[in-house]
């Protein structure tokens, strides 16, 4: 992470922020995020981001009406220039800071912004396992970015820990869902294919981009369908389009289509600066 923060509109050292112990925030992780990538001091796909957000925010019931497009836009402009980030990400956090149903606390504030960047996540090859932690397709927090984000971690290390980069995770009916941190894509001939919005993965904004430039299957599949593939890829605003190397024991070899919407990709935000 870079040196300096946004917190409310006030740019600070990062050691320095703080909110509440008692806000729910913090006691039940109730807060949203989103990952925006930089490129030429530009956070890309802006509108995306936002636009999933404000509907998160509505899902989770986080009260934004301190926050409009354009100040939260703003603030994000000036911590990018602070840091100097030409190229790297950035992470919009939104806390529930109201007092608590449960726990309640005497709080005059509504609701908190952080903003961070950092360096983009660097992953040469990708080793692509299968995750022990299912999806429950039909939890509330389905599809939301949440601050809740602990059964993503766990996924994520088990498989860093069996010195994978990567796991599949399939939700409660044995459905291809997502990747730990990344939406999932595979390839058969030519025909692209990615799991439906009802199996339980998150509408990524790289995802969004992807479907709306390329034909793309929106499917439920089982397992068995990236065992089959001749090529898979994952996507997020951290890592772009990134093609998987491994699949548990498996090699795959490059695809041609792969690099067609890899391309598209770079040439899309080279245009969009």
């Amino acid at each position: 992470m870079h040196n300096f923060v946004s917190f409310n509109q006030q740019i600070s050292p990062a050691s320095e922020p703080t909110f509440s112990a008692l806000s729910p925030a913090a006691l039940y992780g109730k807060g949203i995020f989103t990952t925006v990538a930089i490129y030429h001091q530009k956070p890309f796909l802006w509108e995306n981001h936002w636009r999933r957000l404000k509907q998160n925010a509505e899902q989770v019931r986080i009260d934004l009406s301190d926050f409009s497009e354009r100040v939260v836009y703003q603030s994000l402009s000036e911590i990018i220039r602070k840091n100097a980030v030409g190229s790297g990400r950035a992470r919009l956090t939104f806390f529930d800071e109201k007092p608590a149903p449960i726990w309640s606390y005497p709080s005059k504030k509504k609701t908190g912004l952080l903003i961070t960047t950092a360096d983009f996540r660097v992953i040469s090859e990708i080793s692509l396992t299968l995750s022990p932690y299912p999806i429950n397709s039909l939890s509330p927090l389905c599809g939301v970015k949440s601050c809740n984000y602990l059964e993503n971690l766990l996924a994520f290390e088990a498989a860093k820990s069996g010195g994978f980069d990567e796991a599949v995770r399939l939700n409660e009916r044995g459905e291809i869902s997502s990747a730990c941190l990344a939406n999932i894509f595979w390839l058969t001939g030519e025909e692209i294919y990615t799991p439906s919005l009802e199996t339980g993965c998150l509408a990524g904004t790289t995802r969004e981009l992807v479907l709306r430039h390329f034909p793309v299957h929106e499917v439920k599949a089982t397992l068995a369908a990236l065992e089959n593939a001749d090529g898979i890829f994952l996507t997020s605003a951290g890592i772009g389009i990134a093609q998987v190397n491994l699949f548990g024991k498996r090699t795959l070899k490059d695809s041609d289509k792969f690099f067609e919407i890899n391309s598209f990709f770079r040439k899309f935000r080279a245009q969009n600066r």
